[in-house]
């Protein structure tokens, strides 16, 4: 899946002209690495004077990554999620997958079932209709929604340290709406530990750790998702998260009517807003909630939002108007 980038960042790019005096003197220049993780576009920048250990930080964070597409990715057949999809149950699973699925249904618990992580079902739904030749452009059957829309629900996954299963056969989880944002604070945590305080990490959603080396924060850009060379919005970060969702990412059907975005209520496709930002101290959380407030309206998105002190979200309608909401 290629996923359209809302965020992109506005002001912290590769050069030694962004940074102060004394750096610049000292020869330290910022190092940036660009690259694809769980099919998004990847980043990482930091500044170093040392080049080698640069290259080897970035190598560190790069064998993160590639571990946690290991556990994490629908779209190889060895992931440990893909062959929990397949088998219904994984005995002895990887840590993580523990981790991020007992946090995935924590926050389901906690969104009252707007984040689902079983909603894969309606993506095979959905995704087999449209590929098809001729299918219909008002989408599925509603008999096939529906048989679908019985194989999702949070509350019947099983986590467990040594098991992960579902309770009926035929559920699938997908953890396309909070991978990317675990793998960013993976890749942030792995960072810190080596000593590293002030960097800008972006592995499908953005975390800022500590300021840009110039003094100032992390910048990062909202941008236009029907022109991605505008900037509708910059935002100052500094150890902080930040995750967009928009059903622009991905469309079933050349009208676009039909997204990547579901209900898990209805099964049908979430249009309450065009897009929604979520800042947060951590990415799993912004991302998470970013999927979350989309498939829900402005009364309900307060509600969740209460529940997450220190979060905010930022609402663009269709009409282009934007709402802000705090914690």
């Amino acid at each position: 899946m290629n996923r359209r980038r809302f965020l992109g960042i506005a002001a912290a790019a590769t050069g030694l002209s962004l940074l102060p005096a004394r750096l610049r003197a000292e020869g330290v220049p910022i190092r940036t690495w660009r690259g694809v993780a769980l099919g998004a576009d990847a980043c990482l920048q930091f500044a170093h004077p040392d080049p080698a250990e640069a290259d080897r930080l970035i190598g560190i964070c790069l064998e993160e990554v590639a571990r946690l597409e290991r556990v994490f990715s629908l779209y190889r057949p060895d992931s440990a999620l893909s062959r929990l999809n397949r088998e219904s149950a994984l005995d002895a699973p990887p840590a993580d997958l523990v981790r991020l699925l007992a946090e995935a249904v924590g926050i389901g618990r906690r969104t009252d079932g707007a984040f689902d992580p079983t909603v894969q079902p309606l993506w095979q739904l959905y995704a087999g209709h449209f590929g098809r030749s001729g299918a219909d452009p008002d989408g599925p059957p509603a008999v096939a929604v529906r048989g679908a829309l019985g194989l999702v629900d949070y509350r019947s996954l099983r986590v467990e340290p040594g098991r992960v299963a579902f309770a009926r056969r035929g559920m699938a989880a997908t953890l396309n709406g909070i991978a990317q944002g675990y793998v960013t604070d993976r890749v942030a945590e792995r960072l810190k530990a080596e000593g590293m305080g002030d960097v800008l990490v972006d592995m499908g959603e953005i975390r800022a750790l500590g300021h840009h080396p110039a003094g100032r924060p992390w910048t990062v850009g909202l941008k236009d998702h029907t022109d991605e060379g505008r900037t509708v919005e910059t935002l100052e970060v500094a150890d902080r998260a930040v995750a967009t969702s928009g059903g622009y990412g991905t469309l079933f059907d050349p009208a676009g009517r039909f997204t990547h975005l579901f209900d898990p209520a209805s099964g049908g496709c979430a249009w309450e807003w065009l897009a929604v930002t979520v800042t947060a101290p951590d990415a799993t959380t912004a991302d998470a909630l970013s999927t979350a407030l989309s498939v829900v309206p402005e009364d309900r998105a307060r509600t969740i939002l209460n529940r997450f002190p220190g979060v905010a979200a930022r609402f663009t309608r269709r009409d282009g108007s934007v709402i802000a909401l705090r914690a």
